[in-house]
């Protein structure tokens, strides 16, 4: 059986999850969408634009020799009507792509339902073969309820999927108020073990050039305002008002980035907050095992893979109570909850994570479900389902 892998991006999750399931297969073909003038930024610097570009997107380190990535760059403005014409657009690359290479397969995967989603909705059509789809986050709780249009366009895909994974419950709920018929089974994200897995925490700050008598808070992500680090960066000022003791890592690229800077030296916190930059996957266990306490502040989220891999090192997990978040902490055990948005509400909850004694084992006892080992058994009964 050969596999065809529709993304966005291939490294975190999409490439995790395939470098799982990829030797159930004879080959699996992976076509990465890129933006014609993101990788334009490649040679003329475009902050906005540098972490959409292929050296950022594509991870072809460790790659099984059986799994081919092929790219379809395709040019479109970050706009809402370029972004509804992008169905289309994507679906021509990409069968372009499959016809030039002679490519074949009897299964497709995408990889959230636009436009990855269109893409595998026509593809079955025009090949007759099964098709997959996993709705992560904004694609299904955001995009079908903007206007008529996107919910049709949505709706389409959805139903012309043989099965449907999504990976919250959360996700699903949104999903139900949409005319599906399609089967649906939840799937979380999960976490590579071999690469985020416990590590002494001195050696790591050594090899980060990080500090040994700090407490250390580490938030991992784009720079982005759905992410929330603007409300971090506010609670952190809170935090360093009741102890000195604290410094917080920013890792991440994005557009957010010059705003993050500027309130930084407004609150006067350049001696409690660094902002790293993006870093590559493989070096983010390194982050992990460095920091004291993971602190997501996102307004918004699927199940966010960064939270397996937190506590897939052990580390407590601090998360607002959107998404799937609430789903998978849910124990005090493992993290606290706080309300999205809410700078107080993340003080407070830091400022008792920094005190409480956490026990790394009980975390890493939970975290050992969500391997991407054990998820990934889940996604293969669905793909046994639809191939019958």
């Amino acid at each position: 059986m050969n596999l065809a892998v529709i993304c966005h991006s291939y490294n975190s999750f999409q490439k995790d999850s395939v470098e799982v399931i990829g030797p159930h297969f004879s080959s699996v073909e992976i076509f990465v969408r890129l933006n014609f003038f993101a990788e334009i930024s490649r040679y003329f610097s475009i902050p906005k634009l540098n972490h959409f570009s292929s050296s950022i997107k594509i991870d072809n380190s460790q790659r099984l020799n059986n799994v081919n990535v092929y790219t379809t760059s395709i040019p479109y403005l970050p706009t809402d009507q370029g972004y509804k014409k992008l169905g289309e657009k994507h679906y021509c690359q990409v069968k372009n792509k499959i016809q030039k290479s002679g490519t074949r397969f009897n299964l497709i995967h995408s990889h959230f339902t636009w436009s990855a989603g269109y893409v595998g909705a026509r593809l079955k059509e025009e090949y007759n073969v099964p098709f997959v789809v996993t709705a992560h986050g904004y694609d299904i709780y955001s995009l079908p309820f903007k206007d008529d249009e996107w919910r049709e366009k949505i709706e389409y895909v959805l139903n012309t999927a043989d099965h449907v994974i999504t990976v919250s419950r959360s996700n699903f709920e949104c999903m139900k108020r949409l005319d599906v018929s399609t089967p649906v089974t939840v799937i979380p994200n999960g976490f590579r073990s071999d690469l985020f897995y416990p590590r002494n925490a001195l050696e790591c700050r050594n090899m980060l050039v990080l500090p040994q008598d700090k407490k250390i808070l580490l938030t991992v992500g784009n720079l982005e305002p759905v992410k929330g680090q603007l409300y971090l960066v506010e609670a952190v000022q809170k935090v360093v008002q009741e102890r000195k003791d604290v410094l917080c890592v920013i890792v991440g690229s994005g557009k957010l980035k010059v705003a993050l800077e500027r309130l930084i030296r407004k609150l006067g916190l350049k001696d409690y907050i660094l902002l790293v930059g993006g870093k590559p996957h493989e070096e983010i266990p390194l982050w992990m095992n460095a920091c004291d306490l993971f602190v997501l502040p996102s307004l918004n989220e699927g199940n966010p893979t960064v939270m397996f891999e937190a506590l897939g090192c052990g580390k407590p997990f601090i998360g607002t109570k959107v998404g799937g978040i609430p789903e998978i902490i849910t124990s005090e055990d493992y993290g606290l909850l706080v309300e999205p948005a809410d700078p107080d509400d993340l003080t407070e909850k830091i400022l008792e994570a920094l005190e409480k004694e956490w026990d790394s084992e009980q975390i890493l006892k939970y975290a050992e479900s969500f391997t991407w080992e054990n998820i990934s058994k889940d996604i293969f009964n669905v793909y046994k389902q639809v191939l019958g």
